[in-house]
């Protein structure tokens, strides 16, 4: 089916006339049909659609527990005949994962016995479970196949949110920050790996966080060689500093240092 602009929303259908998913963007070099489509998955569509006449929002499960691909080397060194499957990278001590008894390590290859070869083919099968009920995850543990069956939960907003809007003179004026939590890291899809801190929800245009060029999504790591660990201790440090300030931010896994003068 071709996808050309004006298209998103609409339905994509197969030979049978079945709907498959719905369209959302097209890249493309002439701006026309010739190139690769995407769509969002029926199966996806449905539980936002189900969610929405409720009067809610879609909830995705929370499985507390960060996953990577499977390298070749990955897959030697695990002894795996293919590098296939989900690799648990860390288990979040009071996620579903943990109490499943996932361990890091582990190598996920199943979900209600149908195969994922990769992360993302996991979490799809993951996220469209919905909330509610449990799954039975296939694993692979020191060459030795076991099941695990995690609960489909919400994720936890613990610590609370404690979401502030940060102002003054300092290079965060502009931020609304919270407490990272399982919830508020599946909210700005950020890795759940448990840790404690601060991560950025929104940024004002023409604010001195905007011009500095922080985003939403990232994560405060430390303030003037203070690491920071909650809201309040980053309100307490700002308030605290004088004439400088040296910052420590974290997007998609890469840190970012800082100096910023007063």
């Amino acid at each position: 089916a071709a996808i050309n602009p004006g298209n998103s929303g609409g339905a994509l259908v197969d030979m049978d006339g079945k709907l498959v998913g719905i369209n959302t963007a097209i890249f493309s070099r002439s701006g026309g049909s010739h190139g690769i489509g995407f769509a969002i998955p029926s199966n996806m569509v449905r539980l936002v659609v189900q969610a929405a006449l409720k009067g809610g929002k879609m909830q995705r499960p929370w499985l507390g527990a960060t996953l990577q691909p499977v390298t070749p080397d990955i897959a030697d060194s695990l002894g795996l005949k293919t590098p296939s499957g989900a690799l648990v990278a860390n288990v979040h001590a009071k996620g579903p994962a943990a109490v499943a008894g996932l361990l890091a390590g582990d190598v996920v290859v199943s979900v209600d016995d149908k195969p994922v070869n990769d992360p993302q083919a996991f979490h799809y099968r993951f996220v469209t479970k919905g909330i509610g009920g449990t799954i039975e995850l296939g694993v692979l543990r020191k060459g030795q196949k076991v099941k695990a069956t995690v609960a489909l939960v919400a994720p936890l907003e613990d610590p609370p949110r404690d979401g502030r809007d940060l102002e003054g003179h300092h290079p965060l004026t502009g931020c609304k920050v919270a407490n990272l939590s399982p919830a508020v890291a599946q909210e700005v899809g950020v890795d759940d790996d448990g840790r404690q801190g601060v991560v950025v929800l929104e940024v004002q245009d023409k604010t001195p966080a905007a011009r500095l060029g922080v985003k939403r999504g990232d994560i405060v790591l430390a303030l003037n060689n203070e690491t920071v660990k909650s809201v309040a201790q980053l309100v307490s440090v700002l308030d605290k500093a004088d004439g400088g300030w040296r910052l420590s931010l974290e997007r998609g896994g890469k840190v970012f240092n800082l100096a910023i003068q007063g």
